[in-house]
């Protein structure tokens, strides 16, 4: 399958001329409606307007907000006048994003005024508290040096920050032959967009992305879901991470299909948008499908006009996969796997894939990819059915992480192939078993456990709402075995029921010898669980408890 040749902007324009009267983005909760034309339209007023800011193509423009209008906007804005958009974790506090800032040499920074009661300003001045004395044509900060200009998606005009309007405005100077010439000199090659990685360990990293990496792989993704401009794909997952700007806008885009958005997660106002806007498609991570399949108004919802969507972000659990596919319809939902540094999907299952292999497996790999699995620590080829490290190779591996080249040789070995740290078996039939993070596996007195088989079985007790399994150090087996465990409302789960559902179904030594009920997971805010904060919470409670492992 050929790989497309286009930049950003590019992907879009000819999605316009396709077309250019079709519904493109639609915010049920705004009432926001704009079509192919209208869209690509605003896309070069903000354009233009970051250029009659000065910013050159190549500049990094850090954006700090949810899913808002605007924030779809400037991602296209950007893609067309060459800034790189460099986007910032909506959970950020003084601390990460005065580093994220820092260390990406953002020279703007586009932000929301608040975020769930956070004041985005309030954390912005407190990194710089000389903001209250800068002319907003041109900052000079202490703390941030290369910062220049700041850009506030509000009305409220602040004397430190242009806001969005003020930024349209000026974009009427530009003449569209000048925006014209700024995109001529653009190369599908070059650097677009850079996601920071989450940091579970060390400092977060600046994973740098062209418009070749994440364009071909927003396309794929789409063709993995047979997608057409006739779906509507509702988008509840964040921007700023790939699975938002990538799994979902970019592949939406490529086939001209219509994006049905909201500003922020809510299992309800999911319901009701693919309810009220007919939905053909659906993505989330597993939590979002938990949350919204036991919320007590699931039933008042239509959603039969769902046929596919992506379940991703973390292991798929069996029971919620079948669930999604009988409950709300979504028979052609798929699973897709990958990290940002891999634009971010490497495999994918199909619409038509059977059952088995949706709920067991994470597809094969996309067209023009390459995949290994090697035995861990090694370059030596894995025997098939056995688990060892997944290397890919291809077009969506990153340019490498930003201003880092000693973590970049790390993941990026001397022929080409991203080392991914996760742990994988290879079926004989071609499709891929995720089976855990190298680091997440535990080894019990010599035994290799992979919590991801443990998680999947405790799955099917009827009164466990959620699970995770970690390892915790132990004197005698160097590692054994804690589960986290969400309960189902009013059950009453006691560690003595856990245990009996255990006893003769898995072997002993894969029984957990801990087991923990909470009412939430420590999550990011693109919805993955921080198995590293749970490890964190063990050792404290383990110890608190007299149990010192």
């Amino acid at each position: 399958m050929a790989l497309l040749h286009v930049t950003i902007g590019e992907l879009l324009e000819k999605q316009v001329e396709l077309y250019p009267d079709h519904e493109a983005v639609i915010y049920p909760e705004l009432n926001l409606r704009k079509t192919y034309k209208t869209f690509n339209d605003s896309v070069n007023i903000a354009a233009k307007g970051l250029m009659a800011l000065g910013i050159e193509k190549g500049e990094h423009v850090a954006i700090w907000s949810d899913n808002k209008p605007e924030w779809l906007i400037t991602q296209f804005a950007t893609g067309k006048m060459g800034a790189v958009l460099v986007t910032v974790n909506t959970n950020y506090q003084a601390s990460e994003l005065h580093y994220l800032l820092e260390q990406s040499d953002a020279t703007t920074l586009i932000l929301a005024e608040s975020y769930k009661g956070t004041s985005y300003i309030d954390i912005i001045k407190k990194i710089c508290p000389d903001l209250e004395t800068s002319k907003r044509e041109n900052l000079q900060l202490k703390a941030l040096p290369m910062l220049k200009k700041l850009i506030v998606l509000s009305d409220q005009t602040y004397p430190f920050a242009y806001n969005w309007r003020e930024v349209l405005d000026l974009g009427q100077e530009i003449s569209d032959k000048a925006l014209q010439t700024r995109r001529s000199n653009l190369d599908e090659y070059e650097v677009i967009n850079m996601q920071y990685t989450s940091g579970t360990t060390g400092f977060p990293k600046g994973v740098m992305l062209t418009h070749h990496n994440i364009v071909n792989n927003g396309k794929q993704i789409a063709d993995c879901m047979k997608l057409t401009h006739q779906d509507r794909l509702c988008i509840p997952v964040p921007f700023f991470h790939c699975f938002g700007c990538v799994l979902g806008v970019l592949a939406a885009i490529s086939k001209g299909a219509t994006m049905v958005l909201l500003e922020q997660f809510h299992p309800e106002k999911v319901l009701a948008a693919v309810s009220s806007e007919q939905c053909t498609a659906l993505h989330g991570v597993p939590t979002m499908f938990i949350a919204e399949l036991n919320h007590p108004n699931f039933d008042q919802y239509d959603l039969s006009s769902l046929r596919t969507g992506i379940m991703s972000g973390s292991p798929c659990p069996t029971e919620v996969m079948t669930k999604v596919m009988d409950k709300m319809g979504a028979k052609e939902i798929t699973i897709a796997y990958g990290q940002t540094e891999a634009s971010p999907v490497i495999t994918q299952t199909k619409t038509d894939d059977p059952i088995e292999l949706r709920v067991n497996t994470v597809g094969t790999p996309h067209p023009n990819v390459e995949v290994k699995i090697v035995i861990p620590g090694t370059n030596q080829q894995q025997k098939p059915g056995l688990p060892g490290e997944l290397l890919t190779r291809g077009y969506l591996v990153m340019r490498g992480y930003y201003n880092n080249f000693e973590a970049t040789k790390e993941a990026i070995d001397e022929d080409g192939w991203l080392h991914t740290g996760d742990l994988a078996i290879m079926r004989t039939d071609g499709y891929l078993e995720i089976t855990g993070r190298m680091k997440d596996m535990i080894i019990r007195g010599g035994e290799n456990i992979y919590p991801r088989e443990i998680e999947e079985f405790l799955y099917q007790h009827s009164n466990i709402l959620d699970v995770q399994i970690i390892g915790v150090p132990d004197k005698k087996y160097g590692e054994e075995i804690m589960a986290w465990i969400i309960p189902k409302e009013n059950s009453n789960l006691t560690e003595e029921e856990i245990r009996d559902f255990c006893k003769g179904n898995i072997s002993w030594h894969k029984i957990p010898r801990y087991i923990e009920f909470v009412e939430e997971f420590p999550m990011t805010a693109s919805g993955k669980i921080q198995k590293y904060k749970l490890r964190e919470m063990a050792l404290e409670q383990l110890e608190y408890e007299g149990g010192k492992p």
